[in-house]
């Protein structure tokens, strides 16, 4: 029997698998230590017998981390008996189910809900990556044959059919850093088939619905002003007048560090953009606020508690199994009980 207590415990280790906003430090402030087994590691124990982890997963090439995850972590997932994700990737229906909750309804097209600027503004857009994307190709992609057009399509096909806060998410992906790094399993997924290849038993904490809903639950003035920050954003980008400030590579580094303290994450895998800015007028930070308040408290606190609740229901119900837990890393640390 779990004692009660652990539920606190272990909805505090979830915080540490949280999306948080920090700033960054100062360029190149984490530089990387010479021997793997000096890193911290994202891994914590849960002591029992046997006994059970948390492992802190990032949504990367799972090669631009791998080498620098110290073996304890490795150990750990190769002992454990059972491998849980938030979703299961390996399941065809998780990406069934993940690809009919984007869509709008029935009859619908973007351009029927769009304003008609934003949406001429998106059209623009598409059009620049699609001419864009085969400069952004690597000769590594091409040579797994990868290409330009099937790559776009994979990524933006049926872009007209896509409620606006996917498409939203989809404009934020399509970028050439994000280009360059297709065509590799990203860590969670890369775990996920190396569970499968060992055979070992897996699943998940959530359902597609639960991670889906809450960002088809934002009302449409909120969706409008989002999508237009990023087009906005993008915009600036292609225009030289803007600058990223934390950038996949930033990402990476910290994580490869196992740096806590500094660590930069987006929303866990939906990759939720921070729209609170200094540029923004009044009405337009109250709505930037709003967004962020409704996502951390359905993305992270009520997903914690959720998540928290199943994985202690597991414990209690395979006592004498161990089991990994790889669920999205940050640093929000877990409050004492």
């Amino acid at each position: 029997m779990v004692h009660p207590g652990w539920l606190c415990l272990l909805q505090g280790s979830l915080l540490l698998l949280a999306r948080a906003r920090q700033s960054r430090g100062p360029a190149g402030a984490c530089p990387l230590r010479g021997k793997q087994s000096e890193l911290n590691s994202f891994l914590w124990t849960i002591k029992r017998d046997p006994p059970s982890y948390f492992f802190g997963t990032i949504h990367v090439p799972y090669t631009r981390v791998w080498d620098f995850i110290p073996e304890n972590s490795k150990k750990a997932f190769k002992q454990s008996h059972i491998v849980y994700f938030e979703l299961d990737l390996t399941d065809p229906y998780t990406i069934s189910a993940l690809t009919s909750c984007q869509l709008l309804p029935q009859g619908k097209n973007l351009q029927d809900v769009l304003p008609h600027d934003i949406y001429r503004r998106l059209k623009q857009h598409l059009e620049y990556v699609k001419l864009m994307m085969p400069s952004w190709m690597t000769p590594d992609q091409r040579g797994k044959g990868l290409y330009a057009d099937y790559l776009f399509n994979a990524i933006a096909g049926n872009w007209e059919r896509k409620r606006p806060v996917w498409v939203m998410l989809m404009v934020n992906s399509l970028t050439e850093v994000d280009i360059k790094s297709r065509g590799v399993p990203v860590l969670d997924l890369y775990l996920a088939q190396e569970a499968e290849r060992l055979r070992k038993q897996t699943g998940a904490v959530e359902k597609v619905e639960e991670q889906c809903h809450p960002l088809n639950g934002l009302n449409f003035s909120q969706v409008v002003f989002a999508l237009n920050q990023t087009l906005l954003q993008q915009e600036s980008l292609r225009a030289g007048s803007f600058q990223i400030p934390y950038t996949t590579e930033d990402l990476i580094k910290h994580y490869n560090c196992g740096d806590l303290s500094s660590i930069i994450f987006n929303h866990d895998t939906s990759q939720i953009p921070n729209f609170i800015n200094a540029t923004l007028l009044a009405h337009e930070r109250i709505t930037a606020q709003e967004i962020d308040s409704y996502f951390r408290q359905e993305l992270i606190y009520k997903r914690n508690e959720r998540m928290g609740r199943r994985v202690k229901d597991l414990l209690e119900e395979y006592p004498d199994k161990s089991f990994f837990f790889a669920f999205g890393a940050a640093e929000n640390p877990p409050k004492p009980c």
